[in-house]
C-alpha cells in the first residue's frame, strides 16, 4: 500500500479535496420569474434527499424559500462554459434561460423548470426549513428523478476552488467485495 509524503496545507483551501459532489445548476420559479444559480455545496443526507447551502445573498434564496421548491439539474463537462457564466451573473439582471440558450422544461412534481441541456434532473421539495436562517442549509427531498439513456457515466464537473475543475474520471467496480448495510 502507498503512503504519502505530506505537508501543512491552508485550513481554508481543503474544500478542494472535500467538495464530494458534481457542479449543479438549481433553477427555481417565483411570482412568474425562473432562475438558474451555479452550485457546488451539496450532500446527500439520505437516500432519496439532500441538503445544499445558499447565501442569503444570492438572487436565488429568497425564491427557493418562497417557492419550497426546486430542480437540481445535473449539467455535464460539454456545458462547462455555460454553467460557469450563470454562476457569473444575477437572475435578478437577467433572464438566465434566454441569455443562455437553455431549454425550460416543466417539472412533473413542482413549479420549477427542468433544464433539458442537463443529463439529470431531480425534481425537489423543502422538507426542512430549520438550519436555513442560521446556516443557510436548505434540506429536499428529491421527489421526481428523469435521468438520460446514455452515457451511463456521464462527465461531470467538480468544483476545486479558485476557477478550476474537475472532470469525472473512470468508474471502476467493487460490487464483488460491498456488503450492503444491514436495514
Amino acid at each position: 500500500m502507498k503512503r504519502y509524503q505530506k505537508q501543512d496545507y491552508p485550513v481554508d483551501a481543503v474544500r478542494r479535496y472535500l467538495e464530494p459532489g458534481p457542479i449543479v445548476l438549481v433553477s427555481s420559479s417565483w411570482q412568474g420569474q425562473h432562475n438558474i444559480m451555479t452550485m457546488g455545496w451539496h450532500m446527500m443526507i439520505r437516500y432519496q434527499s439532500l441538503a445544499c447551502y445558499i447565501w442569503d445573498a444570492n438572487h436565488s434564496f429568497d425564491m427557493l424559500r418562497n417557492s419550497e421548491a426546486c430542480v437540481i439539474n445535473l449539467p455535464t463537462v460539454d456545458i462547462i462554459d455555460t454553467v460557469v457564466d450563470i454562476g457569473n451573473c444575477s437572475g435578478a439582471e437577467v433572464d438566465k434561460f434566454a441569455r443562455f440558450g437553455l431549454t425550460a422544461k416543466p417539472a412533473e412534481q413542482v413549479d420549477a423548470p427542468l433544464i433539458d441541456e442537463c443529463y439529470a434532473n431531480f425534481e425537489c421539495r423543502l422538507a426542512d426549513a430549520s438550519q436555513i436562517d442560521r446556516h443557510g442549509l436548505f434540506i429536499w427531498d428529491i421527489v421526481k428523478a428523469h435521468v438520460a439513456l446514455s452515457p451511463r457515466q456521464p462527465k461531470t464537473v467538480h468544483y476545486q476552488g479558485d476557477g478550476e475543475f474537475m472532470v469525472a474520471g473512470d468508474s471502476i467496480s467493487r460490487r464483488g467485495r460491498f456488503k450492503p448495510e444491514k436495514l
